[in-house]
């Protein structure tokens, strides 16, 4: 059982050392990874360990059975023995119900050892499975950290390497925004230039002061229209 226990332990151990000290550099990552991964073969070693303490378990519960009804049925023996004032073979069959309490409670003290062990076993090995847990979060959380941060600074190198393309790219821009408007003010003016030659700038001047009449009312073509029909 200590090789058990030591299996254990070694899935364990990883929790008492802080897990920033494992991670301080890339080589730290790939050790914690490592450790990680040996911890959780050592819980499948430990698994299959318990199953073979359970296995005991069960066997030496099976033989307590065993020894009970053995016992119930030469205490029968006996009773028919005395029946029968046979007190000789009576006591043969009591010595041979000693021996069989005798081996029962060996198996008891057995079967309660082993229980122990069991409990202990799975309660082990369900921490250790919740240590390991915990540390691959964190150790996710800090591989996803250090992804994000090379990426930053490699973008900053980028641009302090390519800071003189970049600037050039960003004239170009400039001046690329500066003739698209440059376009749009010369059409611009050249609506105002066609309205003014063409005598369109006037009419609409005197249409908004209300001195030229606009697009023609319907409201007042029918006015005049029953205007006239009254008179």
């Amino acid at each position: 059982m200590s090789g058990v226990f030591n299996k254990l332990w070694t899935a364990l151990r990883g929790g008492v050392r802080e897990i920033g000290d494992a991670v301080v550099d890339a080589n730290g990552v790939r050790i914690f990874e490592q450790e990680i991964e040996d911890a959780r073969a050592n819980i499948s070693d430990a698994k299959r360990s318990l199953t073979e303490v359970m296995a005991n378990k069960m066997q030496a519960e099976r033989r307590v059975k065993e020894l009970v009804d053995a016992i119930s049925e030469h205490e029968a023996f006996a009773v028919k023995a005395l029946e029968k004032t046979d007190e000789g073979l009576a006591l043969e069959v009591a010595e041979k119900i000693a021996k069989f309490e005798t081996e029962k409670s060996e198996q008891d003290a057995i079967v309660q050892r082993l229980d122990r062990q069991v409990d202990a076993l799975k309660n082990n090995i369900k921490n250790a499975e919740k240590l390991i847990a915990d540390h691959e979060r964190e150790l996710s959380i800090v591989k996803t950290t250090e992804s994000v941060q090379k990426a930053t600074e490699q973008v900053v190198e980028n641009i302090a390497s390519n800071n003189s393309t970049l600037n050039s790219a960003r004239d170009s821009l400039d001046r690329i925004k500066k003739r698209q408007q440059m376009r749009q003010d010369q059409m611009e003016a050249g609506e105002v230039l066609e309205k003014e030659f063409s005598g369109n700038d006037l009419d609409t001047k005197l249409e908004e002061a209300g001195i030229k009449g606009g697009k023609v009312d319907a409201e007042a073509i029918l006015a005049r229209i029953k205007s006239k029909k009254e008179s």
